[in-house]
């Protein structure tokens, strides 16, 4: 997982930044991490590094494009065998977003900024646009990318607020779930007996353990990588 993402988008000196950043953003959180304590982790040049990357910014935008990859990836691996439902993908994937950003403050955090900061959320939308095209193109056979990309706002709108927003002892995580699968569905006019399909189809997963084996798989390979 991640080998292609990486390979297209730099050398050993970016995956050594990259590593780094995403180590300090888990650990202390993106805003309190410095570009300076960024190139000391990894082991680089701070002009180096400034000369790659600019800002950090440029940083959790390149980190978001790779994470986003390695969802979908890591999505399909998980359904090999189980469906090819296009719909009970979508599903899926987005039900893991929910888990990982639940499973610590710091990548609520990322999540939330990553959704606010111009470049990481142009590759958001672009890379979720044009999944959408995949996803649901049965329901939009004759939708263009343009208009997908006006549905991804529409729905990217609803998974952030549902991200932002931590779970509580009346907002449980299955019912967050259901929220955000029934709201975002429904959005793409899906029909209510195949929601409810879709919200019994992602409770047979461990979710709270399969967040945490990709986050753990992304800092793997990327260390491999440094």
């Amino acid at each position: 997982m991640f080998d292609e993402t990486l390979h297209s988008r730099g050398d050993k000196v970016k995956s050594k930044v990259l590593h780094a950043a995403a180590k300090l953003f888990l650990a202390k959180g993106y805003l309190n991490s410095t570009m300076k304590e960024i190139s000391t982790l990894a082991g680089v040049n701070y002009g180096s590094m400034m000369f790659v990357f600019r800002n950090k910014e440029n940083i959790l935008s390149e980190l978001v494009g790779f994470v986003l990859d390695g969802q979908f990836e890591f999505t399909e691996k998980l359904l090999k065998g189980k469906t090819d439902d296009k719909i009970l993908f979508y599903a899926t994937e987005t039900t893991l977003q929910l888990y990982m950003a639940e499973s610590s403050e710091h990548i609520r955090e990322l999540y939330s900024l990553s959704y606010s900061q111009h470049a990481s959320s142009d590759i958001i939308y672009s890379k979720i646009t044009m999944k959408l095209s995949e996803i649901f193109k049965e329901q939009y056979p004759n939708f263009t990318q343009g208009e997908f990309y006006e549905k991804e706002l529409a729905s990217a709108g609803i998974m952030r607020n549902y991200m932002t927003r931590p779970c509580g002892i009346y907002f449980t995580m299955d019912r967050k779930v259901r929220a955000f699968l029934e709201n975002t569905f429904l959005l793409y006019e899906i029909p209510r007996a195949k929601i409810e399909d879709a919200i019994k189809f992602v409770s047979q997963f461990d979710f709270k353990s399969l967040a945490k084996q990709i986050i753990n798989n992304m800092l793997s390979y990327l260390e491999s990588k440094t």
